[in-house]
């Protein structure tokens, strides 16, 4: 869990961890190995996807599993995020639109992250360079191998599980009944998106103590660049302006989270690897091949994905069965970590669950 305050993705600094349920101990984690995973760089080894599932699978009259929704996290998260309060107590609980009583919720880490092989496992920059269809590919072989689910009813992906959604929709068009893809574009990273990863790798890599990936302690003026690029990156200017009016406010927060990211830092090998994933990203010419139901959820907050581009809301109706909307930028809202709080969009999710496939 401490790599989510560290990182881009998982920016919920001002979020309690005592949620009314701890939803962690109804889940069930188990590690599923793949065997001679190829790569798209065409390397092949032995490969550990961790998984959590919450519910119990039921199986339909033709004997296959007919409740698993998929939720995939973003870069540098993992499964366990999606039990915070702001997520867990929204969704999970009876009558909610995820009721884990109605629903096998799986809740993998994705390659590179969480208690899935990694680069700090040992191999450092010897590790495979995955992408984000080598995810993809892991996490539809831990659904058939692992779990036995050959079909699912919803991805919900948020940020980089947002793109997978994209993903999965064209690699492999309805395996998944439908899709809410939440905060991200349909294009290739690149200008401000790709810049700012770039330089948080770059950041990373400049440090001395880095030493080619082969350190002896982790590289502290590095990462700690990288953090707070992906405070800059990720964060509502709105709410940390009301929070943190006056420069010294403002100046000793970051030297408390910076501390903080100091007492329990991210690995700077797997940090580089999960921004770089995206690299080869880009579903726009294919988007046409997503025929389900398709909730596109973006914010207007959102630094990373910028609104005034109006790229999602052109991309959404080249998918016939699309839906796209817009939250608002209010002082509520959370920058790009908007998508885990689903107060703003249960009740679209609802309206998704609700249509048929």
């Amino acid at each position: 869990m401490r790599k989510l305050i560290l990182l881009l993705f998982a920016l919920l600094f001002a979020t309690p961890l005592h949620a009314a349920e701890d939803w962690s101990k109804r889940g069930t984690e188990k590690d599923v190995t793949l065997k001679q995973f190829r790569f798209g760089t065409g390397e092949v080894m032995d490969l550990r996807i961790h998984v959590t599932t919450l519910g119990t699978p039921h199986r339909g009259a033709n004997g296959e599993i007919d409740n698993a929704v998929m939720i995939l996290h973003g870069t540098g998260g993992s499964g366990w995020q999606f039990f915070r309060p702001q997520f867990a107590d929204e969704l999970y609980g009876p009558g909610q639109v995820l009721d884990i009583s109605k629903w096998y919720v799986i809740l993998p880490d994705n390659i590179g992250h969480g208690k899935s092989s990694k680069p700090s496992d040992g191999m450092r920059m010897a590790f495979p360079r995955y992408d984000y269809d080598d995810m993809v590919d892991a996490q539809k072989r831990m659904l058939s191998e692992g779990l036995g689910v050959n079909s699912l009813q919803l991805i919900l992906g948020t940020s980089m599980g947002c793109m997978h959604g994209f993903v999965w929709g064209e690699r492999y068009p309805g395996f998944a009944r439908r899709l809410a893809p939440f905060a991200c574009n349909a294009v290739e990273i690149a200008g401000r998106n790709r810049m700012w990863r770039k330089m948080s790798i770059d950041a990373i890599k400049a440090d001395p103590l880095w030493n080619g990936g082969s350190y002896t302690q982790q590289p502290e003026q590095g990462l700690r660049t990288a953090n707070d690029l992906g405070l800059i990156a990720g964060g509502n200017a709105w709410d940390l302006q009301v929070q943190y009016p006056a420069r010294d406010k403002a100046e000793a927060y970051l030297a408390e989270r910076d501390a903080m990211a100091a007492k329990n830092p991210t690995d700077a090998n797997d940090q580089i690897y999960q921004l770089d994933s995206s690299r080869n990203y880009n579903p726009a010419a294919k988007l046409g091949l997503i025929r389900v139901p398709v909730l596109w959820i973006n914010s207007s907050d959102d630094f990373i994905n910028p609104p005034e581009l109006g790229l999602a809301q052109k991309q959404a109706r080249q998918m016939p069965r699309a839906r796209f909307i817009l939250i608002p930028y209010s002082p509520d809202t959370k920058g790009h970590g908007t998508h885990t709080w689903a107060k703003f969009w249960k009740k679209d999710l609802a309206k998704l669950m609700a249509t048929k496939p």
